[in-house]
């Protein structure tokens, strides 16, 4: 697969070919913008869930008190 870089401009959300540069059809193109930073992707953090809801009991704590002065 060859690669060619072909300069063009945006007028009116179109993308204008320098030097009237035809492309086939269905031509897959990349399209390269100098000086324009993309904007910082969002990351989604999700809870885990139970795959079974009932499992939840599995997951109960038990708290035990201990005396402030009981030897570590």
């Amino acid at each position: 697969m060859g690669v060619v870089a072909i300069e063009g401009i945006v007028q009116h959300g179109q993308i204008l070919l320098k030097n009237n540069i035809r492309l086939p059809e269905q031509a897959k193109v990349y399209v390269l913008v100098p000086g324009l930073e993309a904007p910082p992707e969002r990351v989604r953090i999700v809870s885990p869930r139970l795959r079974h809801p009932e499992q939840w009991v599995d997951f109960k704590k038990e708290m035990i008190e201990v005396a402030p002065d009981a030897d570590i």
